[in-house]
C-alpha cells in the first residue's frame, strides 16, 4: 500500500478544478483553480542550509511562478499536506490556499471548508 497517495476517504482526493468554495456559514469564498494532494517528503527541514535558507532548493522559487505563491515556510508546509488554490471572490481580492485538513467535505460541486476566509493563507505576489 503506498501510504502517501491519499484515499478515496480523504476530502482533498473528491476536488477537482472548478468547484466552488465555501465556508462554513456558506458564503462562496470562490472556485478551485488548482489542487495539490500532500507529499510528506516534498520538502524537508532536515537538509543541510544553502543559500536559499534552511529548506534549501526544495521550496518553490515564487518569482519563477512556482507555486504555491506564498512566504517558504508555509510553502513546504502546503506541499506536504495538500493545497487547494482558489480564485477568491472580488475584483481586488487575490486568490487563497486551503491547506487540506480545512475541507470539511465535498458535496458534488461543492468544497466545504472548517475555517472561514480570514483563516485562509492568501497568495503573496
Amino acid at each position: 500500500m503506498h501510504t502517501n497517495v491519499p484515499n478515496s476517504t480523504e476530502p482533498i482526493a473528491q476536488v477537482t478544478n472548478g468547484m466552488r468554495v465555501v465556508d462554513p456559514g456558506g458564503e462562496e469564498v470562490g472556485t478551485v483553480v488548482a489542487v495539490r494532494l500532500g507529499d510528506p517528503n516534498a520538502v524537508t527541514a532536515q537538509d543541510p542550509p544553502t543559500g536559499d535558507g534552511v529548506l534549501g532548493a526544495g521550496v518553490p522559487h515564487t518569482e519563477n511562478g512556482d507555486e504555491p505563491d506564498v512566504p517558504p515556510d508555509l510553502a513546504a508546509r502546503l506541499l506536504r499536506t495538500g493545497y487547494l488554490k482558489v480564485d477568491s471572490r472580488g475584483i481586488l481580492t487575490q486568490d487563497l490556499y486551503v491547506e487540506a485538513d480545512q475541507i470539511a467535505k465535498v458535496n458534488q460541486d461543492v468544497v466545504e471548508l472548517t475555517v472561514d476566509r480570514t483563516r485562509l493563507i492568501t497568495e503573496v505576489h
